[in-house]
């Protein structure tokens, strides 16, 4: 069976929220199965996008527009 093809995508990230990734990923784990950083980076993509479509996040919205407003302040897409 073939694999999924995927897109990758390369983000520069502080060396906090890469410690926030790895406890994040250790914690999602289990004895019988390790969780990567990027499947938590995926879950984190799916969780926002649905809380998003479903109208859940009204209330994080304004939270997550600062927090972006302030990290991404020299970033570029």
């Amino acid at each position: 069976m073939p694999k999924k093809e995927r897109k990758r995508l390369q983000v520069v990230i502080s060396d906090e929220q890469d410690a926030l990734l790895t406890r994040t990923a250790y914690e999602l784990s289990s004895p019988e199965r390790l969780i990567s950083k990027s499947e938590v980076v995926r879950l984190a993509i799916e969780k926002i996008a649905r809380e998003l479509g479903e109208g859940q996040a009204t209330g994080h919205i304004e939270e997550y527009r600062a927090i972006l407003g302030h990290e991404g302040a020299g970033d570029e897409d």
